[in-house]
């Protein structure tokens, strides 16, 4: 009898993971930066200040685009995603990453299949296209193609795992609907610079069309980072939604 075929337990998901790991992020921390260049250092004075009392002075800042006080702030995001909304990530070089290794260990078996409330039909041209809800029929193939060959690509995997490949070598079979994890730090310049790219809004000064599932990440890094500092969050909406 040859040898039985690898086997593994394949997960499938339609969401995202994002937990705000650790932070040094609040409105204070903008003031304080910002009155620096006319008060020197008594402008430290201004890191134990209620940032309400200078709520006008933030709102300045951000409409008239004076943009490094933002910069004195770090967040660290730990995210869970497909490997194709890390690739998109990368283009964001403001961030600092570091992510799982399929070198270093073997890649957990969670896919991604899009849910039922994803749409799936481009219509138009690039720079003008709208995306459609499918239809059943259309909602019913993704699912079950992207099921059958990310279970053949596994078992893929595991045929080589057991052979003894190298893991590196292995995971070169692995579709990028797989999931990893990351953590991400940056600060709240660059955190808005990603939000006005990565989410679409109406109010937005200027138009974005993200892909769904990096804005579903971003989604989740906003709620977070509108905890931390919700009057450096107001501004940013009340003027446009544009990176100062």
């Amino acid at each position: 009898m040859g040898a039985m075929e690898p086997q593994a337990e394949v997960k499938f998901r339609s969401d995202v993971d994002v937990e705000l790991v650790k932070s040094a992020a609040s409105d204070a921390d903008v003031l304080w930066a910002a009155r620096v260049s006319t008060k020197g250092e008594s402008s430290l004075a201004e890191i134990e200040a209620d940032p309400q009392r200078s709520k006008g002075l933030i709102n300045f800042l951000m409409r008239d685009r004076h943009g490094t006080p933002f910069e004195h702030s770090s967040m660290t995001f730990y995210v869970s995603a497909p490997i194709f909304v890390f690739r998109e990530f990368m283009r964001h070089r403001t961030f600092s990453y570091n992510e799982e290794s399929g070198r270093y260990r073997q890649l957990e078996p969670v896919f991604y299949v899009p849910g039922p409330d994803r749409k799936l039909v481009q219509e138009g041209k690039p720079g003008k296209y709208v995306f459609r809800d499918g239809t059943p029929e259309q909602q019913e193939l993704v699912a079950e193609t992207t099921r059958e060959s990310y279970r053949q690509s596994y078992r893929a995997y595991l045929e080589m795992i057991e052979a003894g490949v190298a893991r590196e070598v292995a995971r070169t079979v692995l579709p990028v609907g797989l999931y990893s994890s990351m953590y991400a730090t940056c600060n709240a310049r660059a955190l808005m610079n990603f939000l006005s790219l990565r989410v679409k809004r109406d109010d937005s000064t200027f138009p974005s069309f993200p892909q769904r599932e990096i804005e579903m990440v971003a989604e989740k890094m906003e709620a977070l980072w509108a905890e931390l500092m919700p009057l450096t969050h107001a501004a940013f909406e009340a003027n446009g939604r544009v990176c100062p």
